[in-house]
């Protein structure tokens, strides 16, 4: 997925796809303008096939390799976002849906996004991100990088 700057970008835009059930996309920050940062503002999954039981679970990660959804951990500074969306015929409780967003993590880098479904059949997992443009001053934008690559690098 890319974000391609424009002319005139808005100041929020959305990154969605499908990924099969174990996949890894790359978030594509290619496009990025000096003196500008992103924040993840949303992170959501839904599954391509309904059925009466379904588990899926996604992450996002700022490091240089994606993680496992399934277990992620939130000592790890490269996680900034996770999601988990699940229901079971069994319980007696709607669809459960989970996220957690490290917002104050600005992004001047590609980033991973990762999806398991849990089920028997694993089937390919829908997904949305929404991220906000943020200026930055000269200084600012240059701690945003400095933490991003550490973090990459480390």
């Amino acid at each position: 997925m890319d974000c391609y700057e424009g002319a005139k970008m808005k100041k929020e835009f959305v990154m969605r796809g499908q990924t099969g059930s174990g996949g890894t996309e790359t978030l594509n920050f290619s496009g990025y303008t000096p003196g500008y940062a992103y924040q993840i503002i949303e992170f959501k999954l839904y599954p391509s096939t309904l059925d009466t039981d379904f588990e899926c679970c996604g992450a996002i990660t700022a490091g240089d390799t994606a993680i496992d959804p399934l277990s992620p951990n939130f000592n790890d500074a490269a996680v900034i976002a996770t999601a988990f969306m699940g229901t079971s015929a069994s319980q007696p409780y709607p669809v459960k849906i989970e996220f957690v967003l490290n917002d104050d993590f600005y992004i001047t880098q590609d980033l991973f996004l990762s999806v398991t479904d849990t089920a028997a059949s694993p089937s390919p997992i829908n997904w949305q991100c929404k991220f906000r443009k943020v200026k930055f001053s000269g200084a600012a934008e240059a701690v945003a990088n400095f933490n991003q690559f550490t973090i990459f690098d480390g």
